[in-house]
């Protein structure tokens, strides 16, 4: 049912890093994606992950996470507010973009839609059986599969990315 229980038994290997979570602003970066995807760059920050990277995190988990997410909406009765997917060579950029006005229609919209995406990471069978549910967040999901940056639009006016370290 939910996308993130579908990718929880790729995650069980879960090694915990020390408590260091930090977001600043960060230079604006452009990257090959920007004018086909999404607007330029026009703001960026970087979230100091508490998980670690799996061992065996690879493209095709990513890709399969994403594939997950994505049949989630499929089965939901109503069109997705926003389309999820991964980009870069090994698939290591997660792009989420807006489809309509009003769902990323701000920074702090969108950042809500992000919380709702923790929200439900915090739900899974994984996040409860490691006992970081009131810890992780959807942040620290990704960089368990491997994603290095976030970038996230309304496809329109603005573009914000996340680099997870």
């Amino acid at each position: 049912m939910l996308p993130i229980r579908l990718t929880a038994a790729l995650l069980l290997s879960l090694v915990l890093a020390g408590p260091a979570a930090a977001q600043g602003d960060d230079k604006v970066k452009t990257d090959r994606h920007a004018l086909y995807y999404y607007p330029e760059t026009t703001s960026a920050e970087t979230y100091v992950a508490r998980a670690r990277t799996l061992d065996d995190a690879s493209r095709e988990k990513r890709i399969g996470f994403v594939v997950a997410h994505t049949l989630g909406q499929a089965q939901r009765p109503y069109p997705p507010r926003y389309a999820l997917y991964a980009k870069g060579d090994e698939a290591e950029k997660l792009l989420l973009i807006g489809l309509y006005d009003e769902t990323f229609l701000t920074l702090y919209r969108a950042r809500a839609v992000l919380a709702q995406m923790t929200a439900l990471a915090r739900s899974s069978d994984l996040f409860r059986t490691l006992a970081v549910e009131d810890y992780f967040t959807f942040f620290d999901l990704l960089k368990m599969l491997g994603f290095r940056q976030i970038t996230i639009s309304d496809g329109d006016t603005y573009t914000h990315q996340v680099t997870i370290e």
